[in-house]
């Protein structure tokens, strides 16, 4: 998908806020996720949302918020009263945009059901699991070339880089075209302004149909093939394989999400445990604690932290009406850092009882990369910590990334002595 900043009228809508949210502007509450000042720290924003205006109302983009973990996770679970089939970012729902079949993060039963299934059958936990040794390797590859040189960049050289060649290894694209198509996502996710110009677009996924074709004409043992031939009924009954555009559609989406979200969890694992060296020593005295750590990096700092849906229906949350044709965005960010479910939640700890976190999703659209997701977490802590067991944070050169959808850093270069 690629956002571009044009017409000053897709994204904001005219609404007046309810009375509840004009006393929360009195107050001086307010978010909204293209503001870059709280984007660099939204947990105190976040914060206040939570105990002063857990329904929240932002009359400038014409949404509404949760905060509370609580209320997050039961609106997530809830696709008949929340729908996605008009978008998940918050200017893709105002914009009302066609959206093509296979955008599974775009879809609602039945659509979504038939999509979902077909994924799930070629990207299993245990078929991401098996990928170990292939993740190690590029991670092998960025790190190897570094060691003794004193510095080291998080984000470009690692997390920018592993994810995308696990990708594209599962998805048949060669390494030489590897680097342009992460350049051209992250592109299309690059945020400028306060969010009032923008006028999002959904790439047809075209730039795969070399890829496509060729796999085609030469199936392999790999996910493209799978795509390929694997055989579904669809939501009118009928037994086929996908469409053409439909594969393009499906590549386009899981080269954008297997890329972004990773590259950013990365690259908080960097700052997260610069901030604690502590912490960094028992990881390298124990990597059997990398695992929980994952955990809690997903906890402390999701890389996705707000997902938007569509209202379906009307609701009321905390005695106040929302009403069917609203926009509810769910701040999974916030909801991870919920005092009513995690003790001092604003303290990285390896050690904690994470449970549940809200980072990929719940319902019918937990994320299906998840164990991916995880899997590439755990090596590339592995590999770094095995190579670099101190840093610390290059924060003049530092670069964050600026989109409404994920949230990390551009660069973090460190020094390793």
């Amino acid at each position: 998908m690629t956002v571009t900043n044009q017409d000053p009228d897709a994204a904001a809508g005219p609404g007046a806020g309810p009375e509840a949210d004009a006393e929360a502007d009195r107050a001086g509450i307010y978010y909204d996720p293209y503001d870059a000042v709280i984007d660099a720290d939204p947990y105190p924003a976040w914060r206040r949302l939570r105990d002063e205006a857990p329904l929240y109302y932002n009359e400038k983009f014409d949404f509404f918020a949760l905060s509370r973990f609580d209320d997050v996770e039961a609106g997530l679970a809830d696709w008949r009263t929340y729908r996605s089939g008009r978008g998940s970012v918050l200017e893709f729902i105002k914009a009302d945009l066609d959206l093509p079949p296979g955008l599974i993060l775009f879809e609602d039963p039945p659509a979504h059901t038939v999509h979902r299934g077909i994924l799930s059958r070629v990207f299993t936990p245990k078929k991401m699991l098996a990928l170990e040794a292939k993740v190690r390797e590029f991670c092998a590859r960025s790190l190897d070339p570094l060691v003794g040189a004193g510095r080291f960049d998080f984000v470009t050289d690692l997390g920018a880089p592993m994810p995308m060649r696990t990708i594209g290894y599962l998805l048949g694209i060669p390494e030489s075209d590897q680097e342009s198509i992460r350049d051209g996502i992250d592109e299309g996710l690059r945020l400028e302004g306060d969010g009032t110009d923008l006028a999002p677009t959904v790439s047809d996924g075209s730039q795969y149909a070399e890829y496509i074709d060729w796999r085609a004409r030469h199936p392999s043992d790999d996910l493209m093939t799978e795509l390929l031939t694997t055989e579904f009924e669809d939501e009118t009954g009928t037994t086929r394989t996908l469409t053409r555009s439909e594969i393009l559609v499906y590549v386009n989406l899981l080269a954008a999400a297997g890329n972004e979200t990773t590259t950013r969890l990365i690259g908080w694992a960097g700052k997260a445990l610069a901030e604690n060296p502590d912490q960094r020593a028992e990881l390298v005295a124990d990597p059997a604690l990398i695992p929980n750590a994952v955990e809690e990096l997903l906890r402390y700092e999701a890389p996705a932290p707000a997902h938007a849906r569509y209202v379906a229906r009307d609701v009321v949350h905390h005695g106040q009406p929302v009403a069917e044709g609203s926009v509810m965005v769910f701040l999974v960010g916030a909801g991870n850092r919920d005092e009513r479910r995690y003790p001092d939640p604003d303290r990285f700890d390896i050690h904690r009882d994470v449970g549940r976190h809200l980072t990929f999703g719940y319902g019918i659209h937990h994320c299906l990369g998840a164990a991916l997701a995880r899997l590439e977490g755990r090596v590339a802590l592995e590999e770094v910590l095995r190579r670099f067991p101190t840093w610390e944070v290059d924060w003049p050169r530092a670069v964050r990334a600026r989109t409404s959808v994920v949230r990390g850093w551009e660069s973090l270069p460190v020094l390793t002595g």
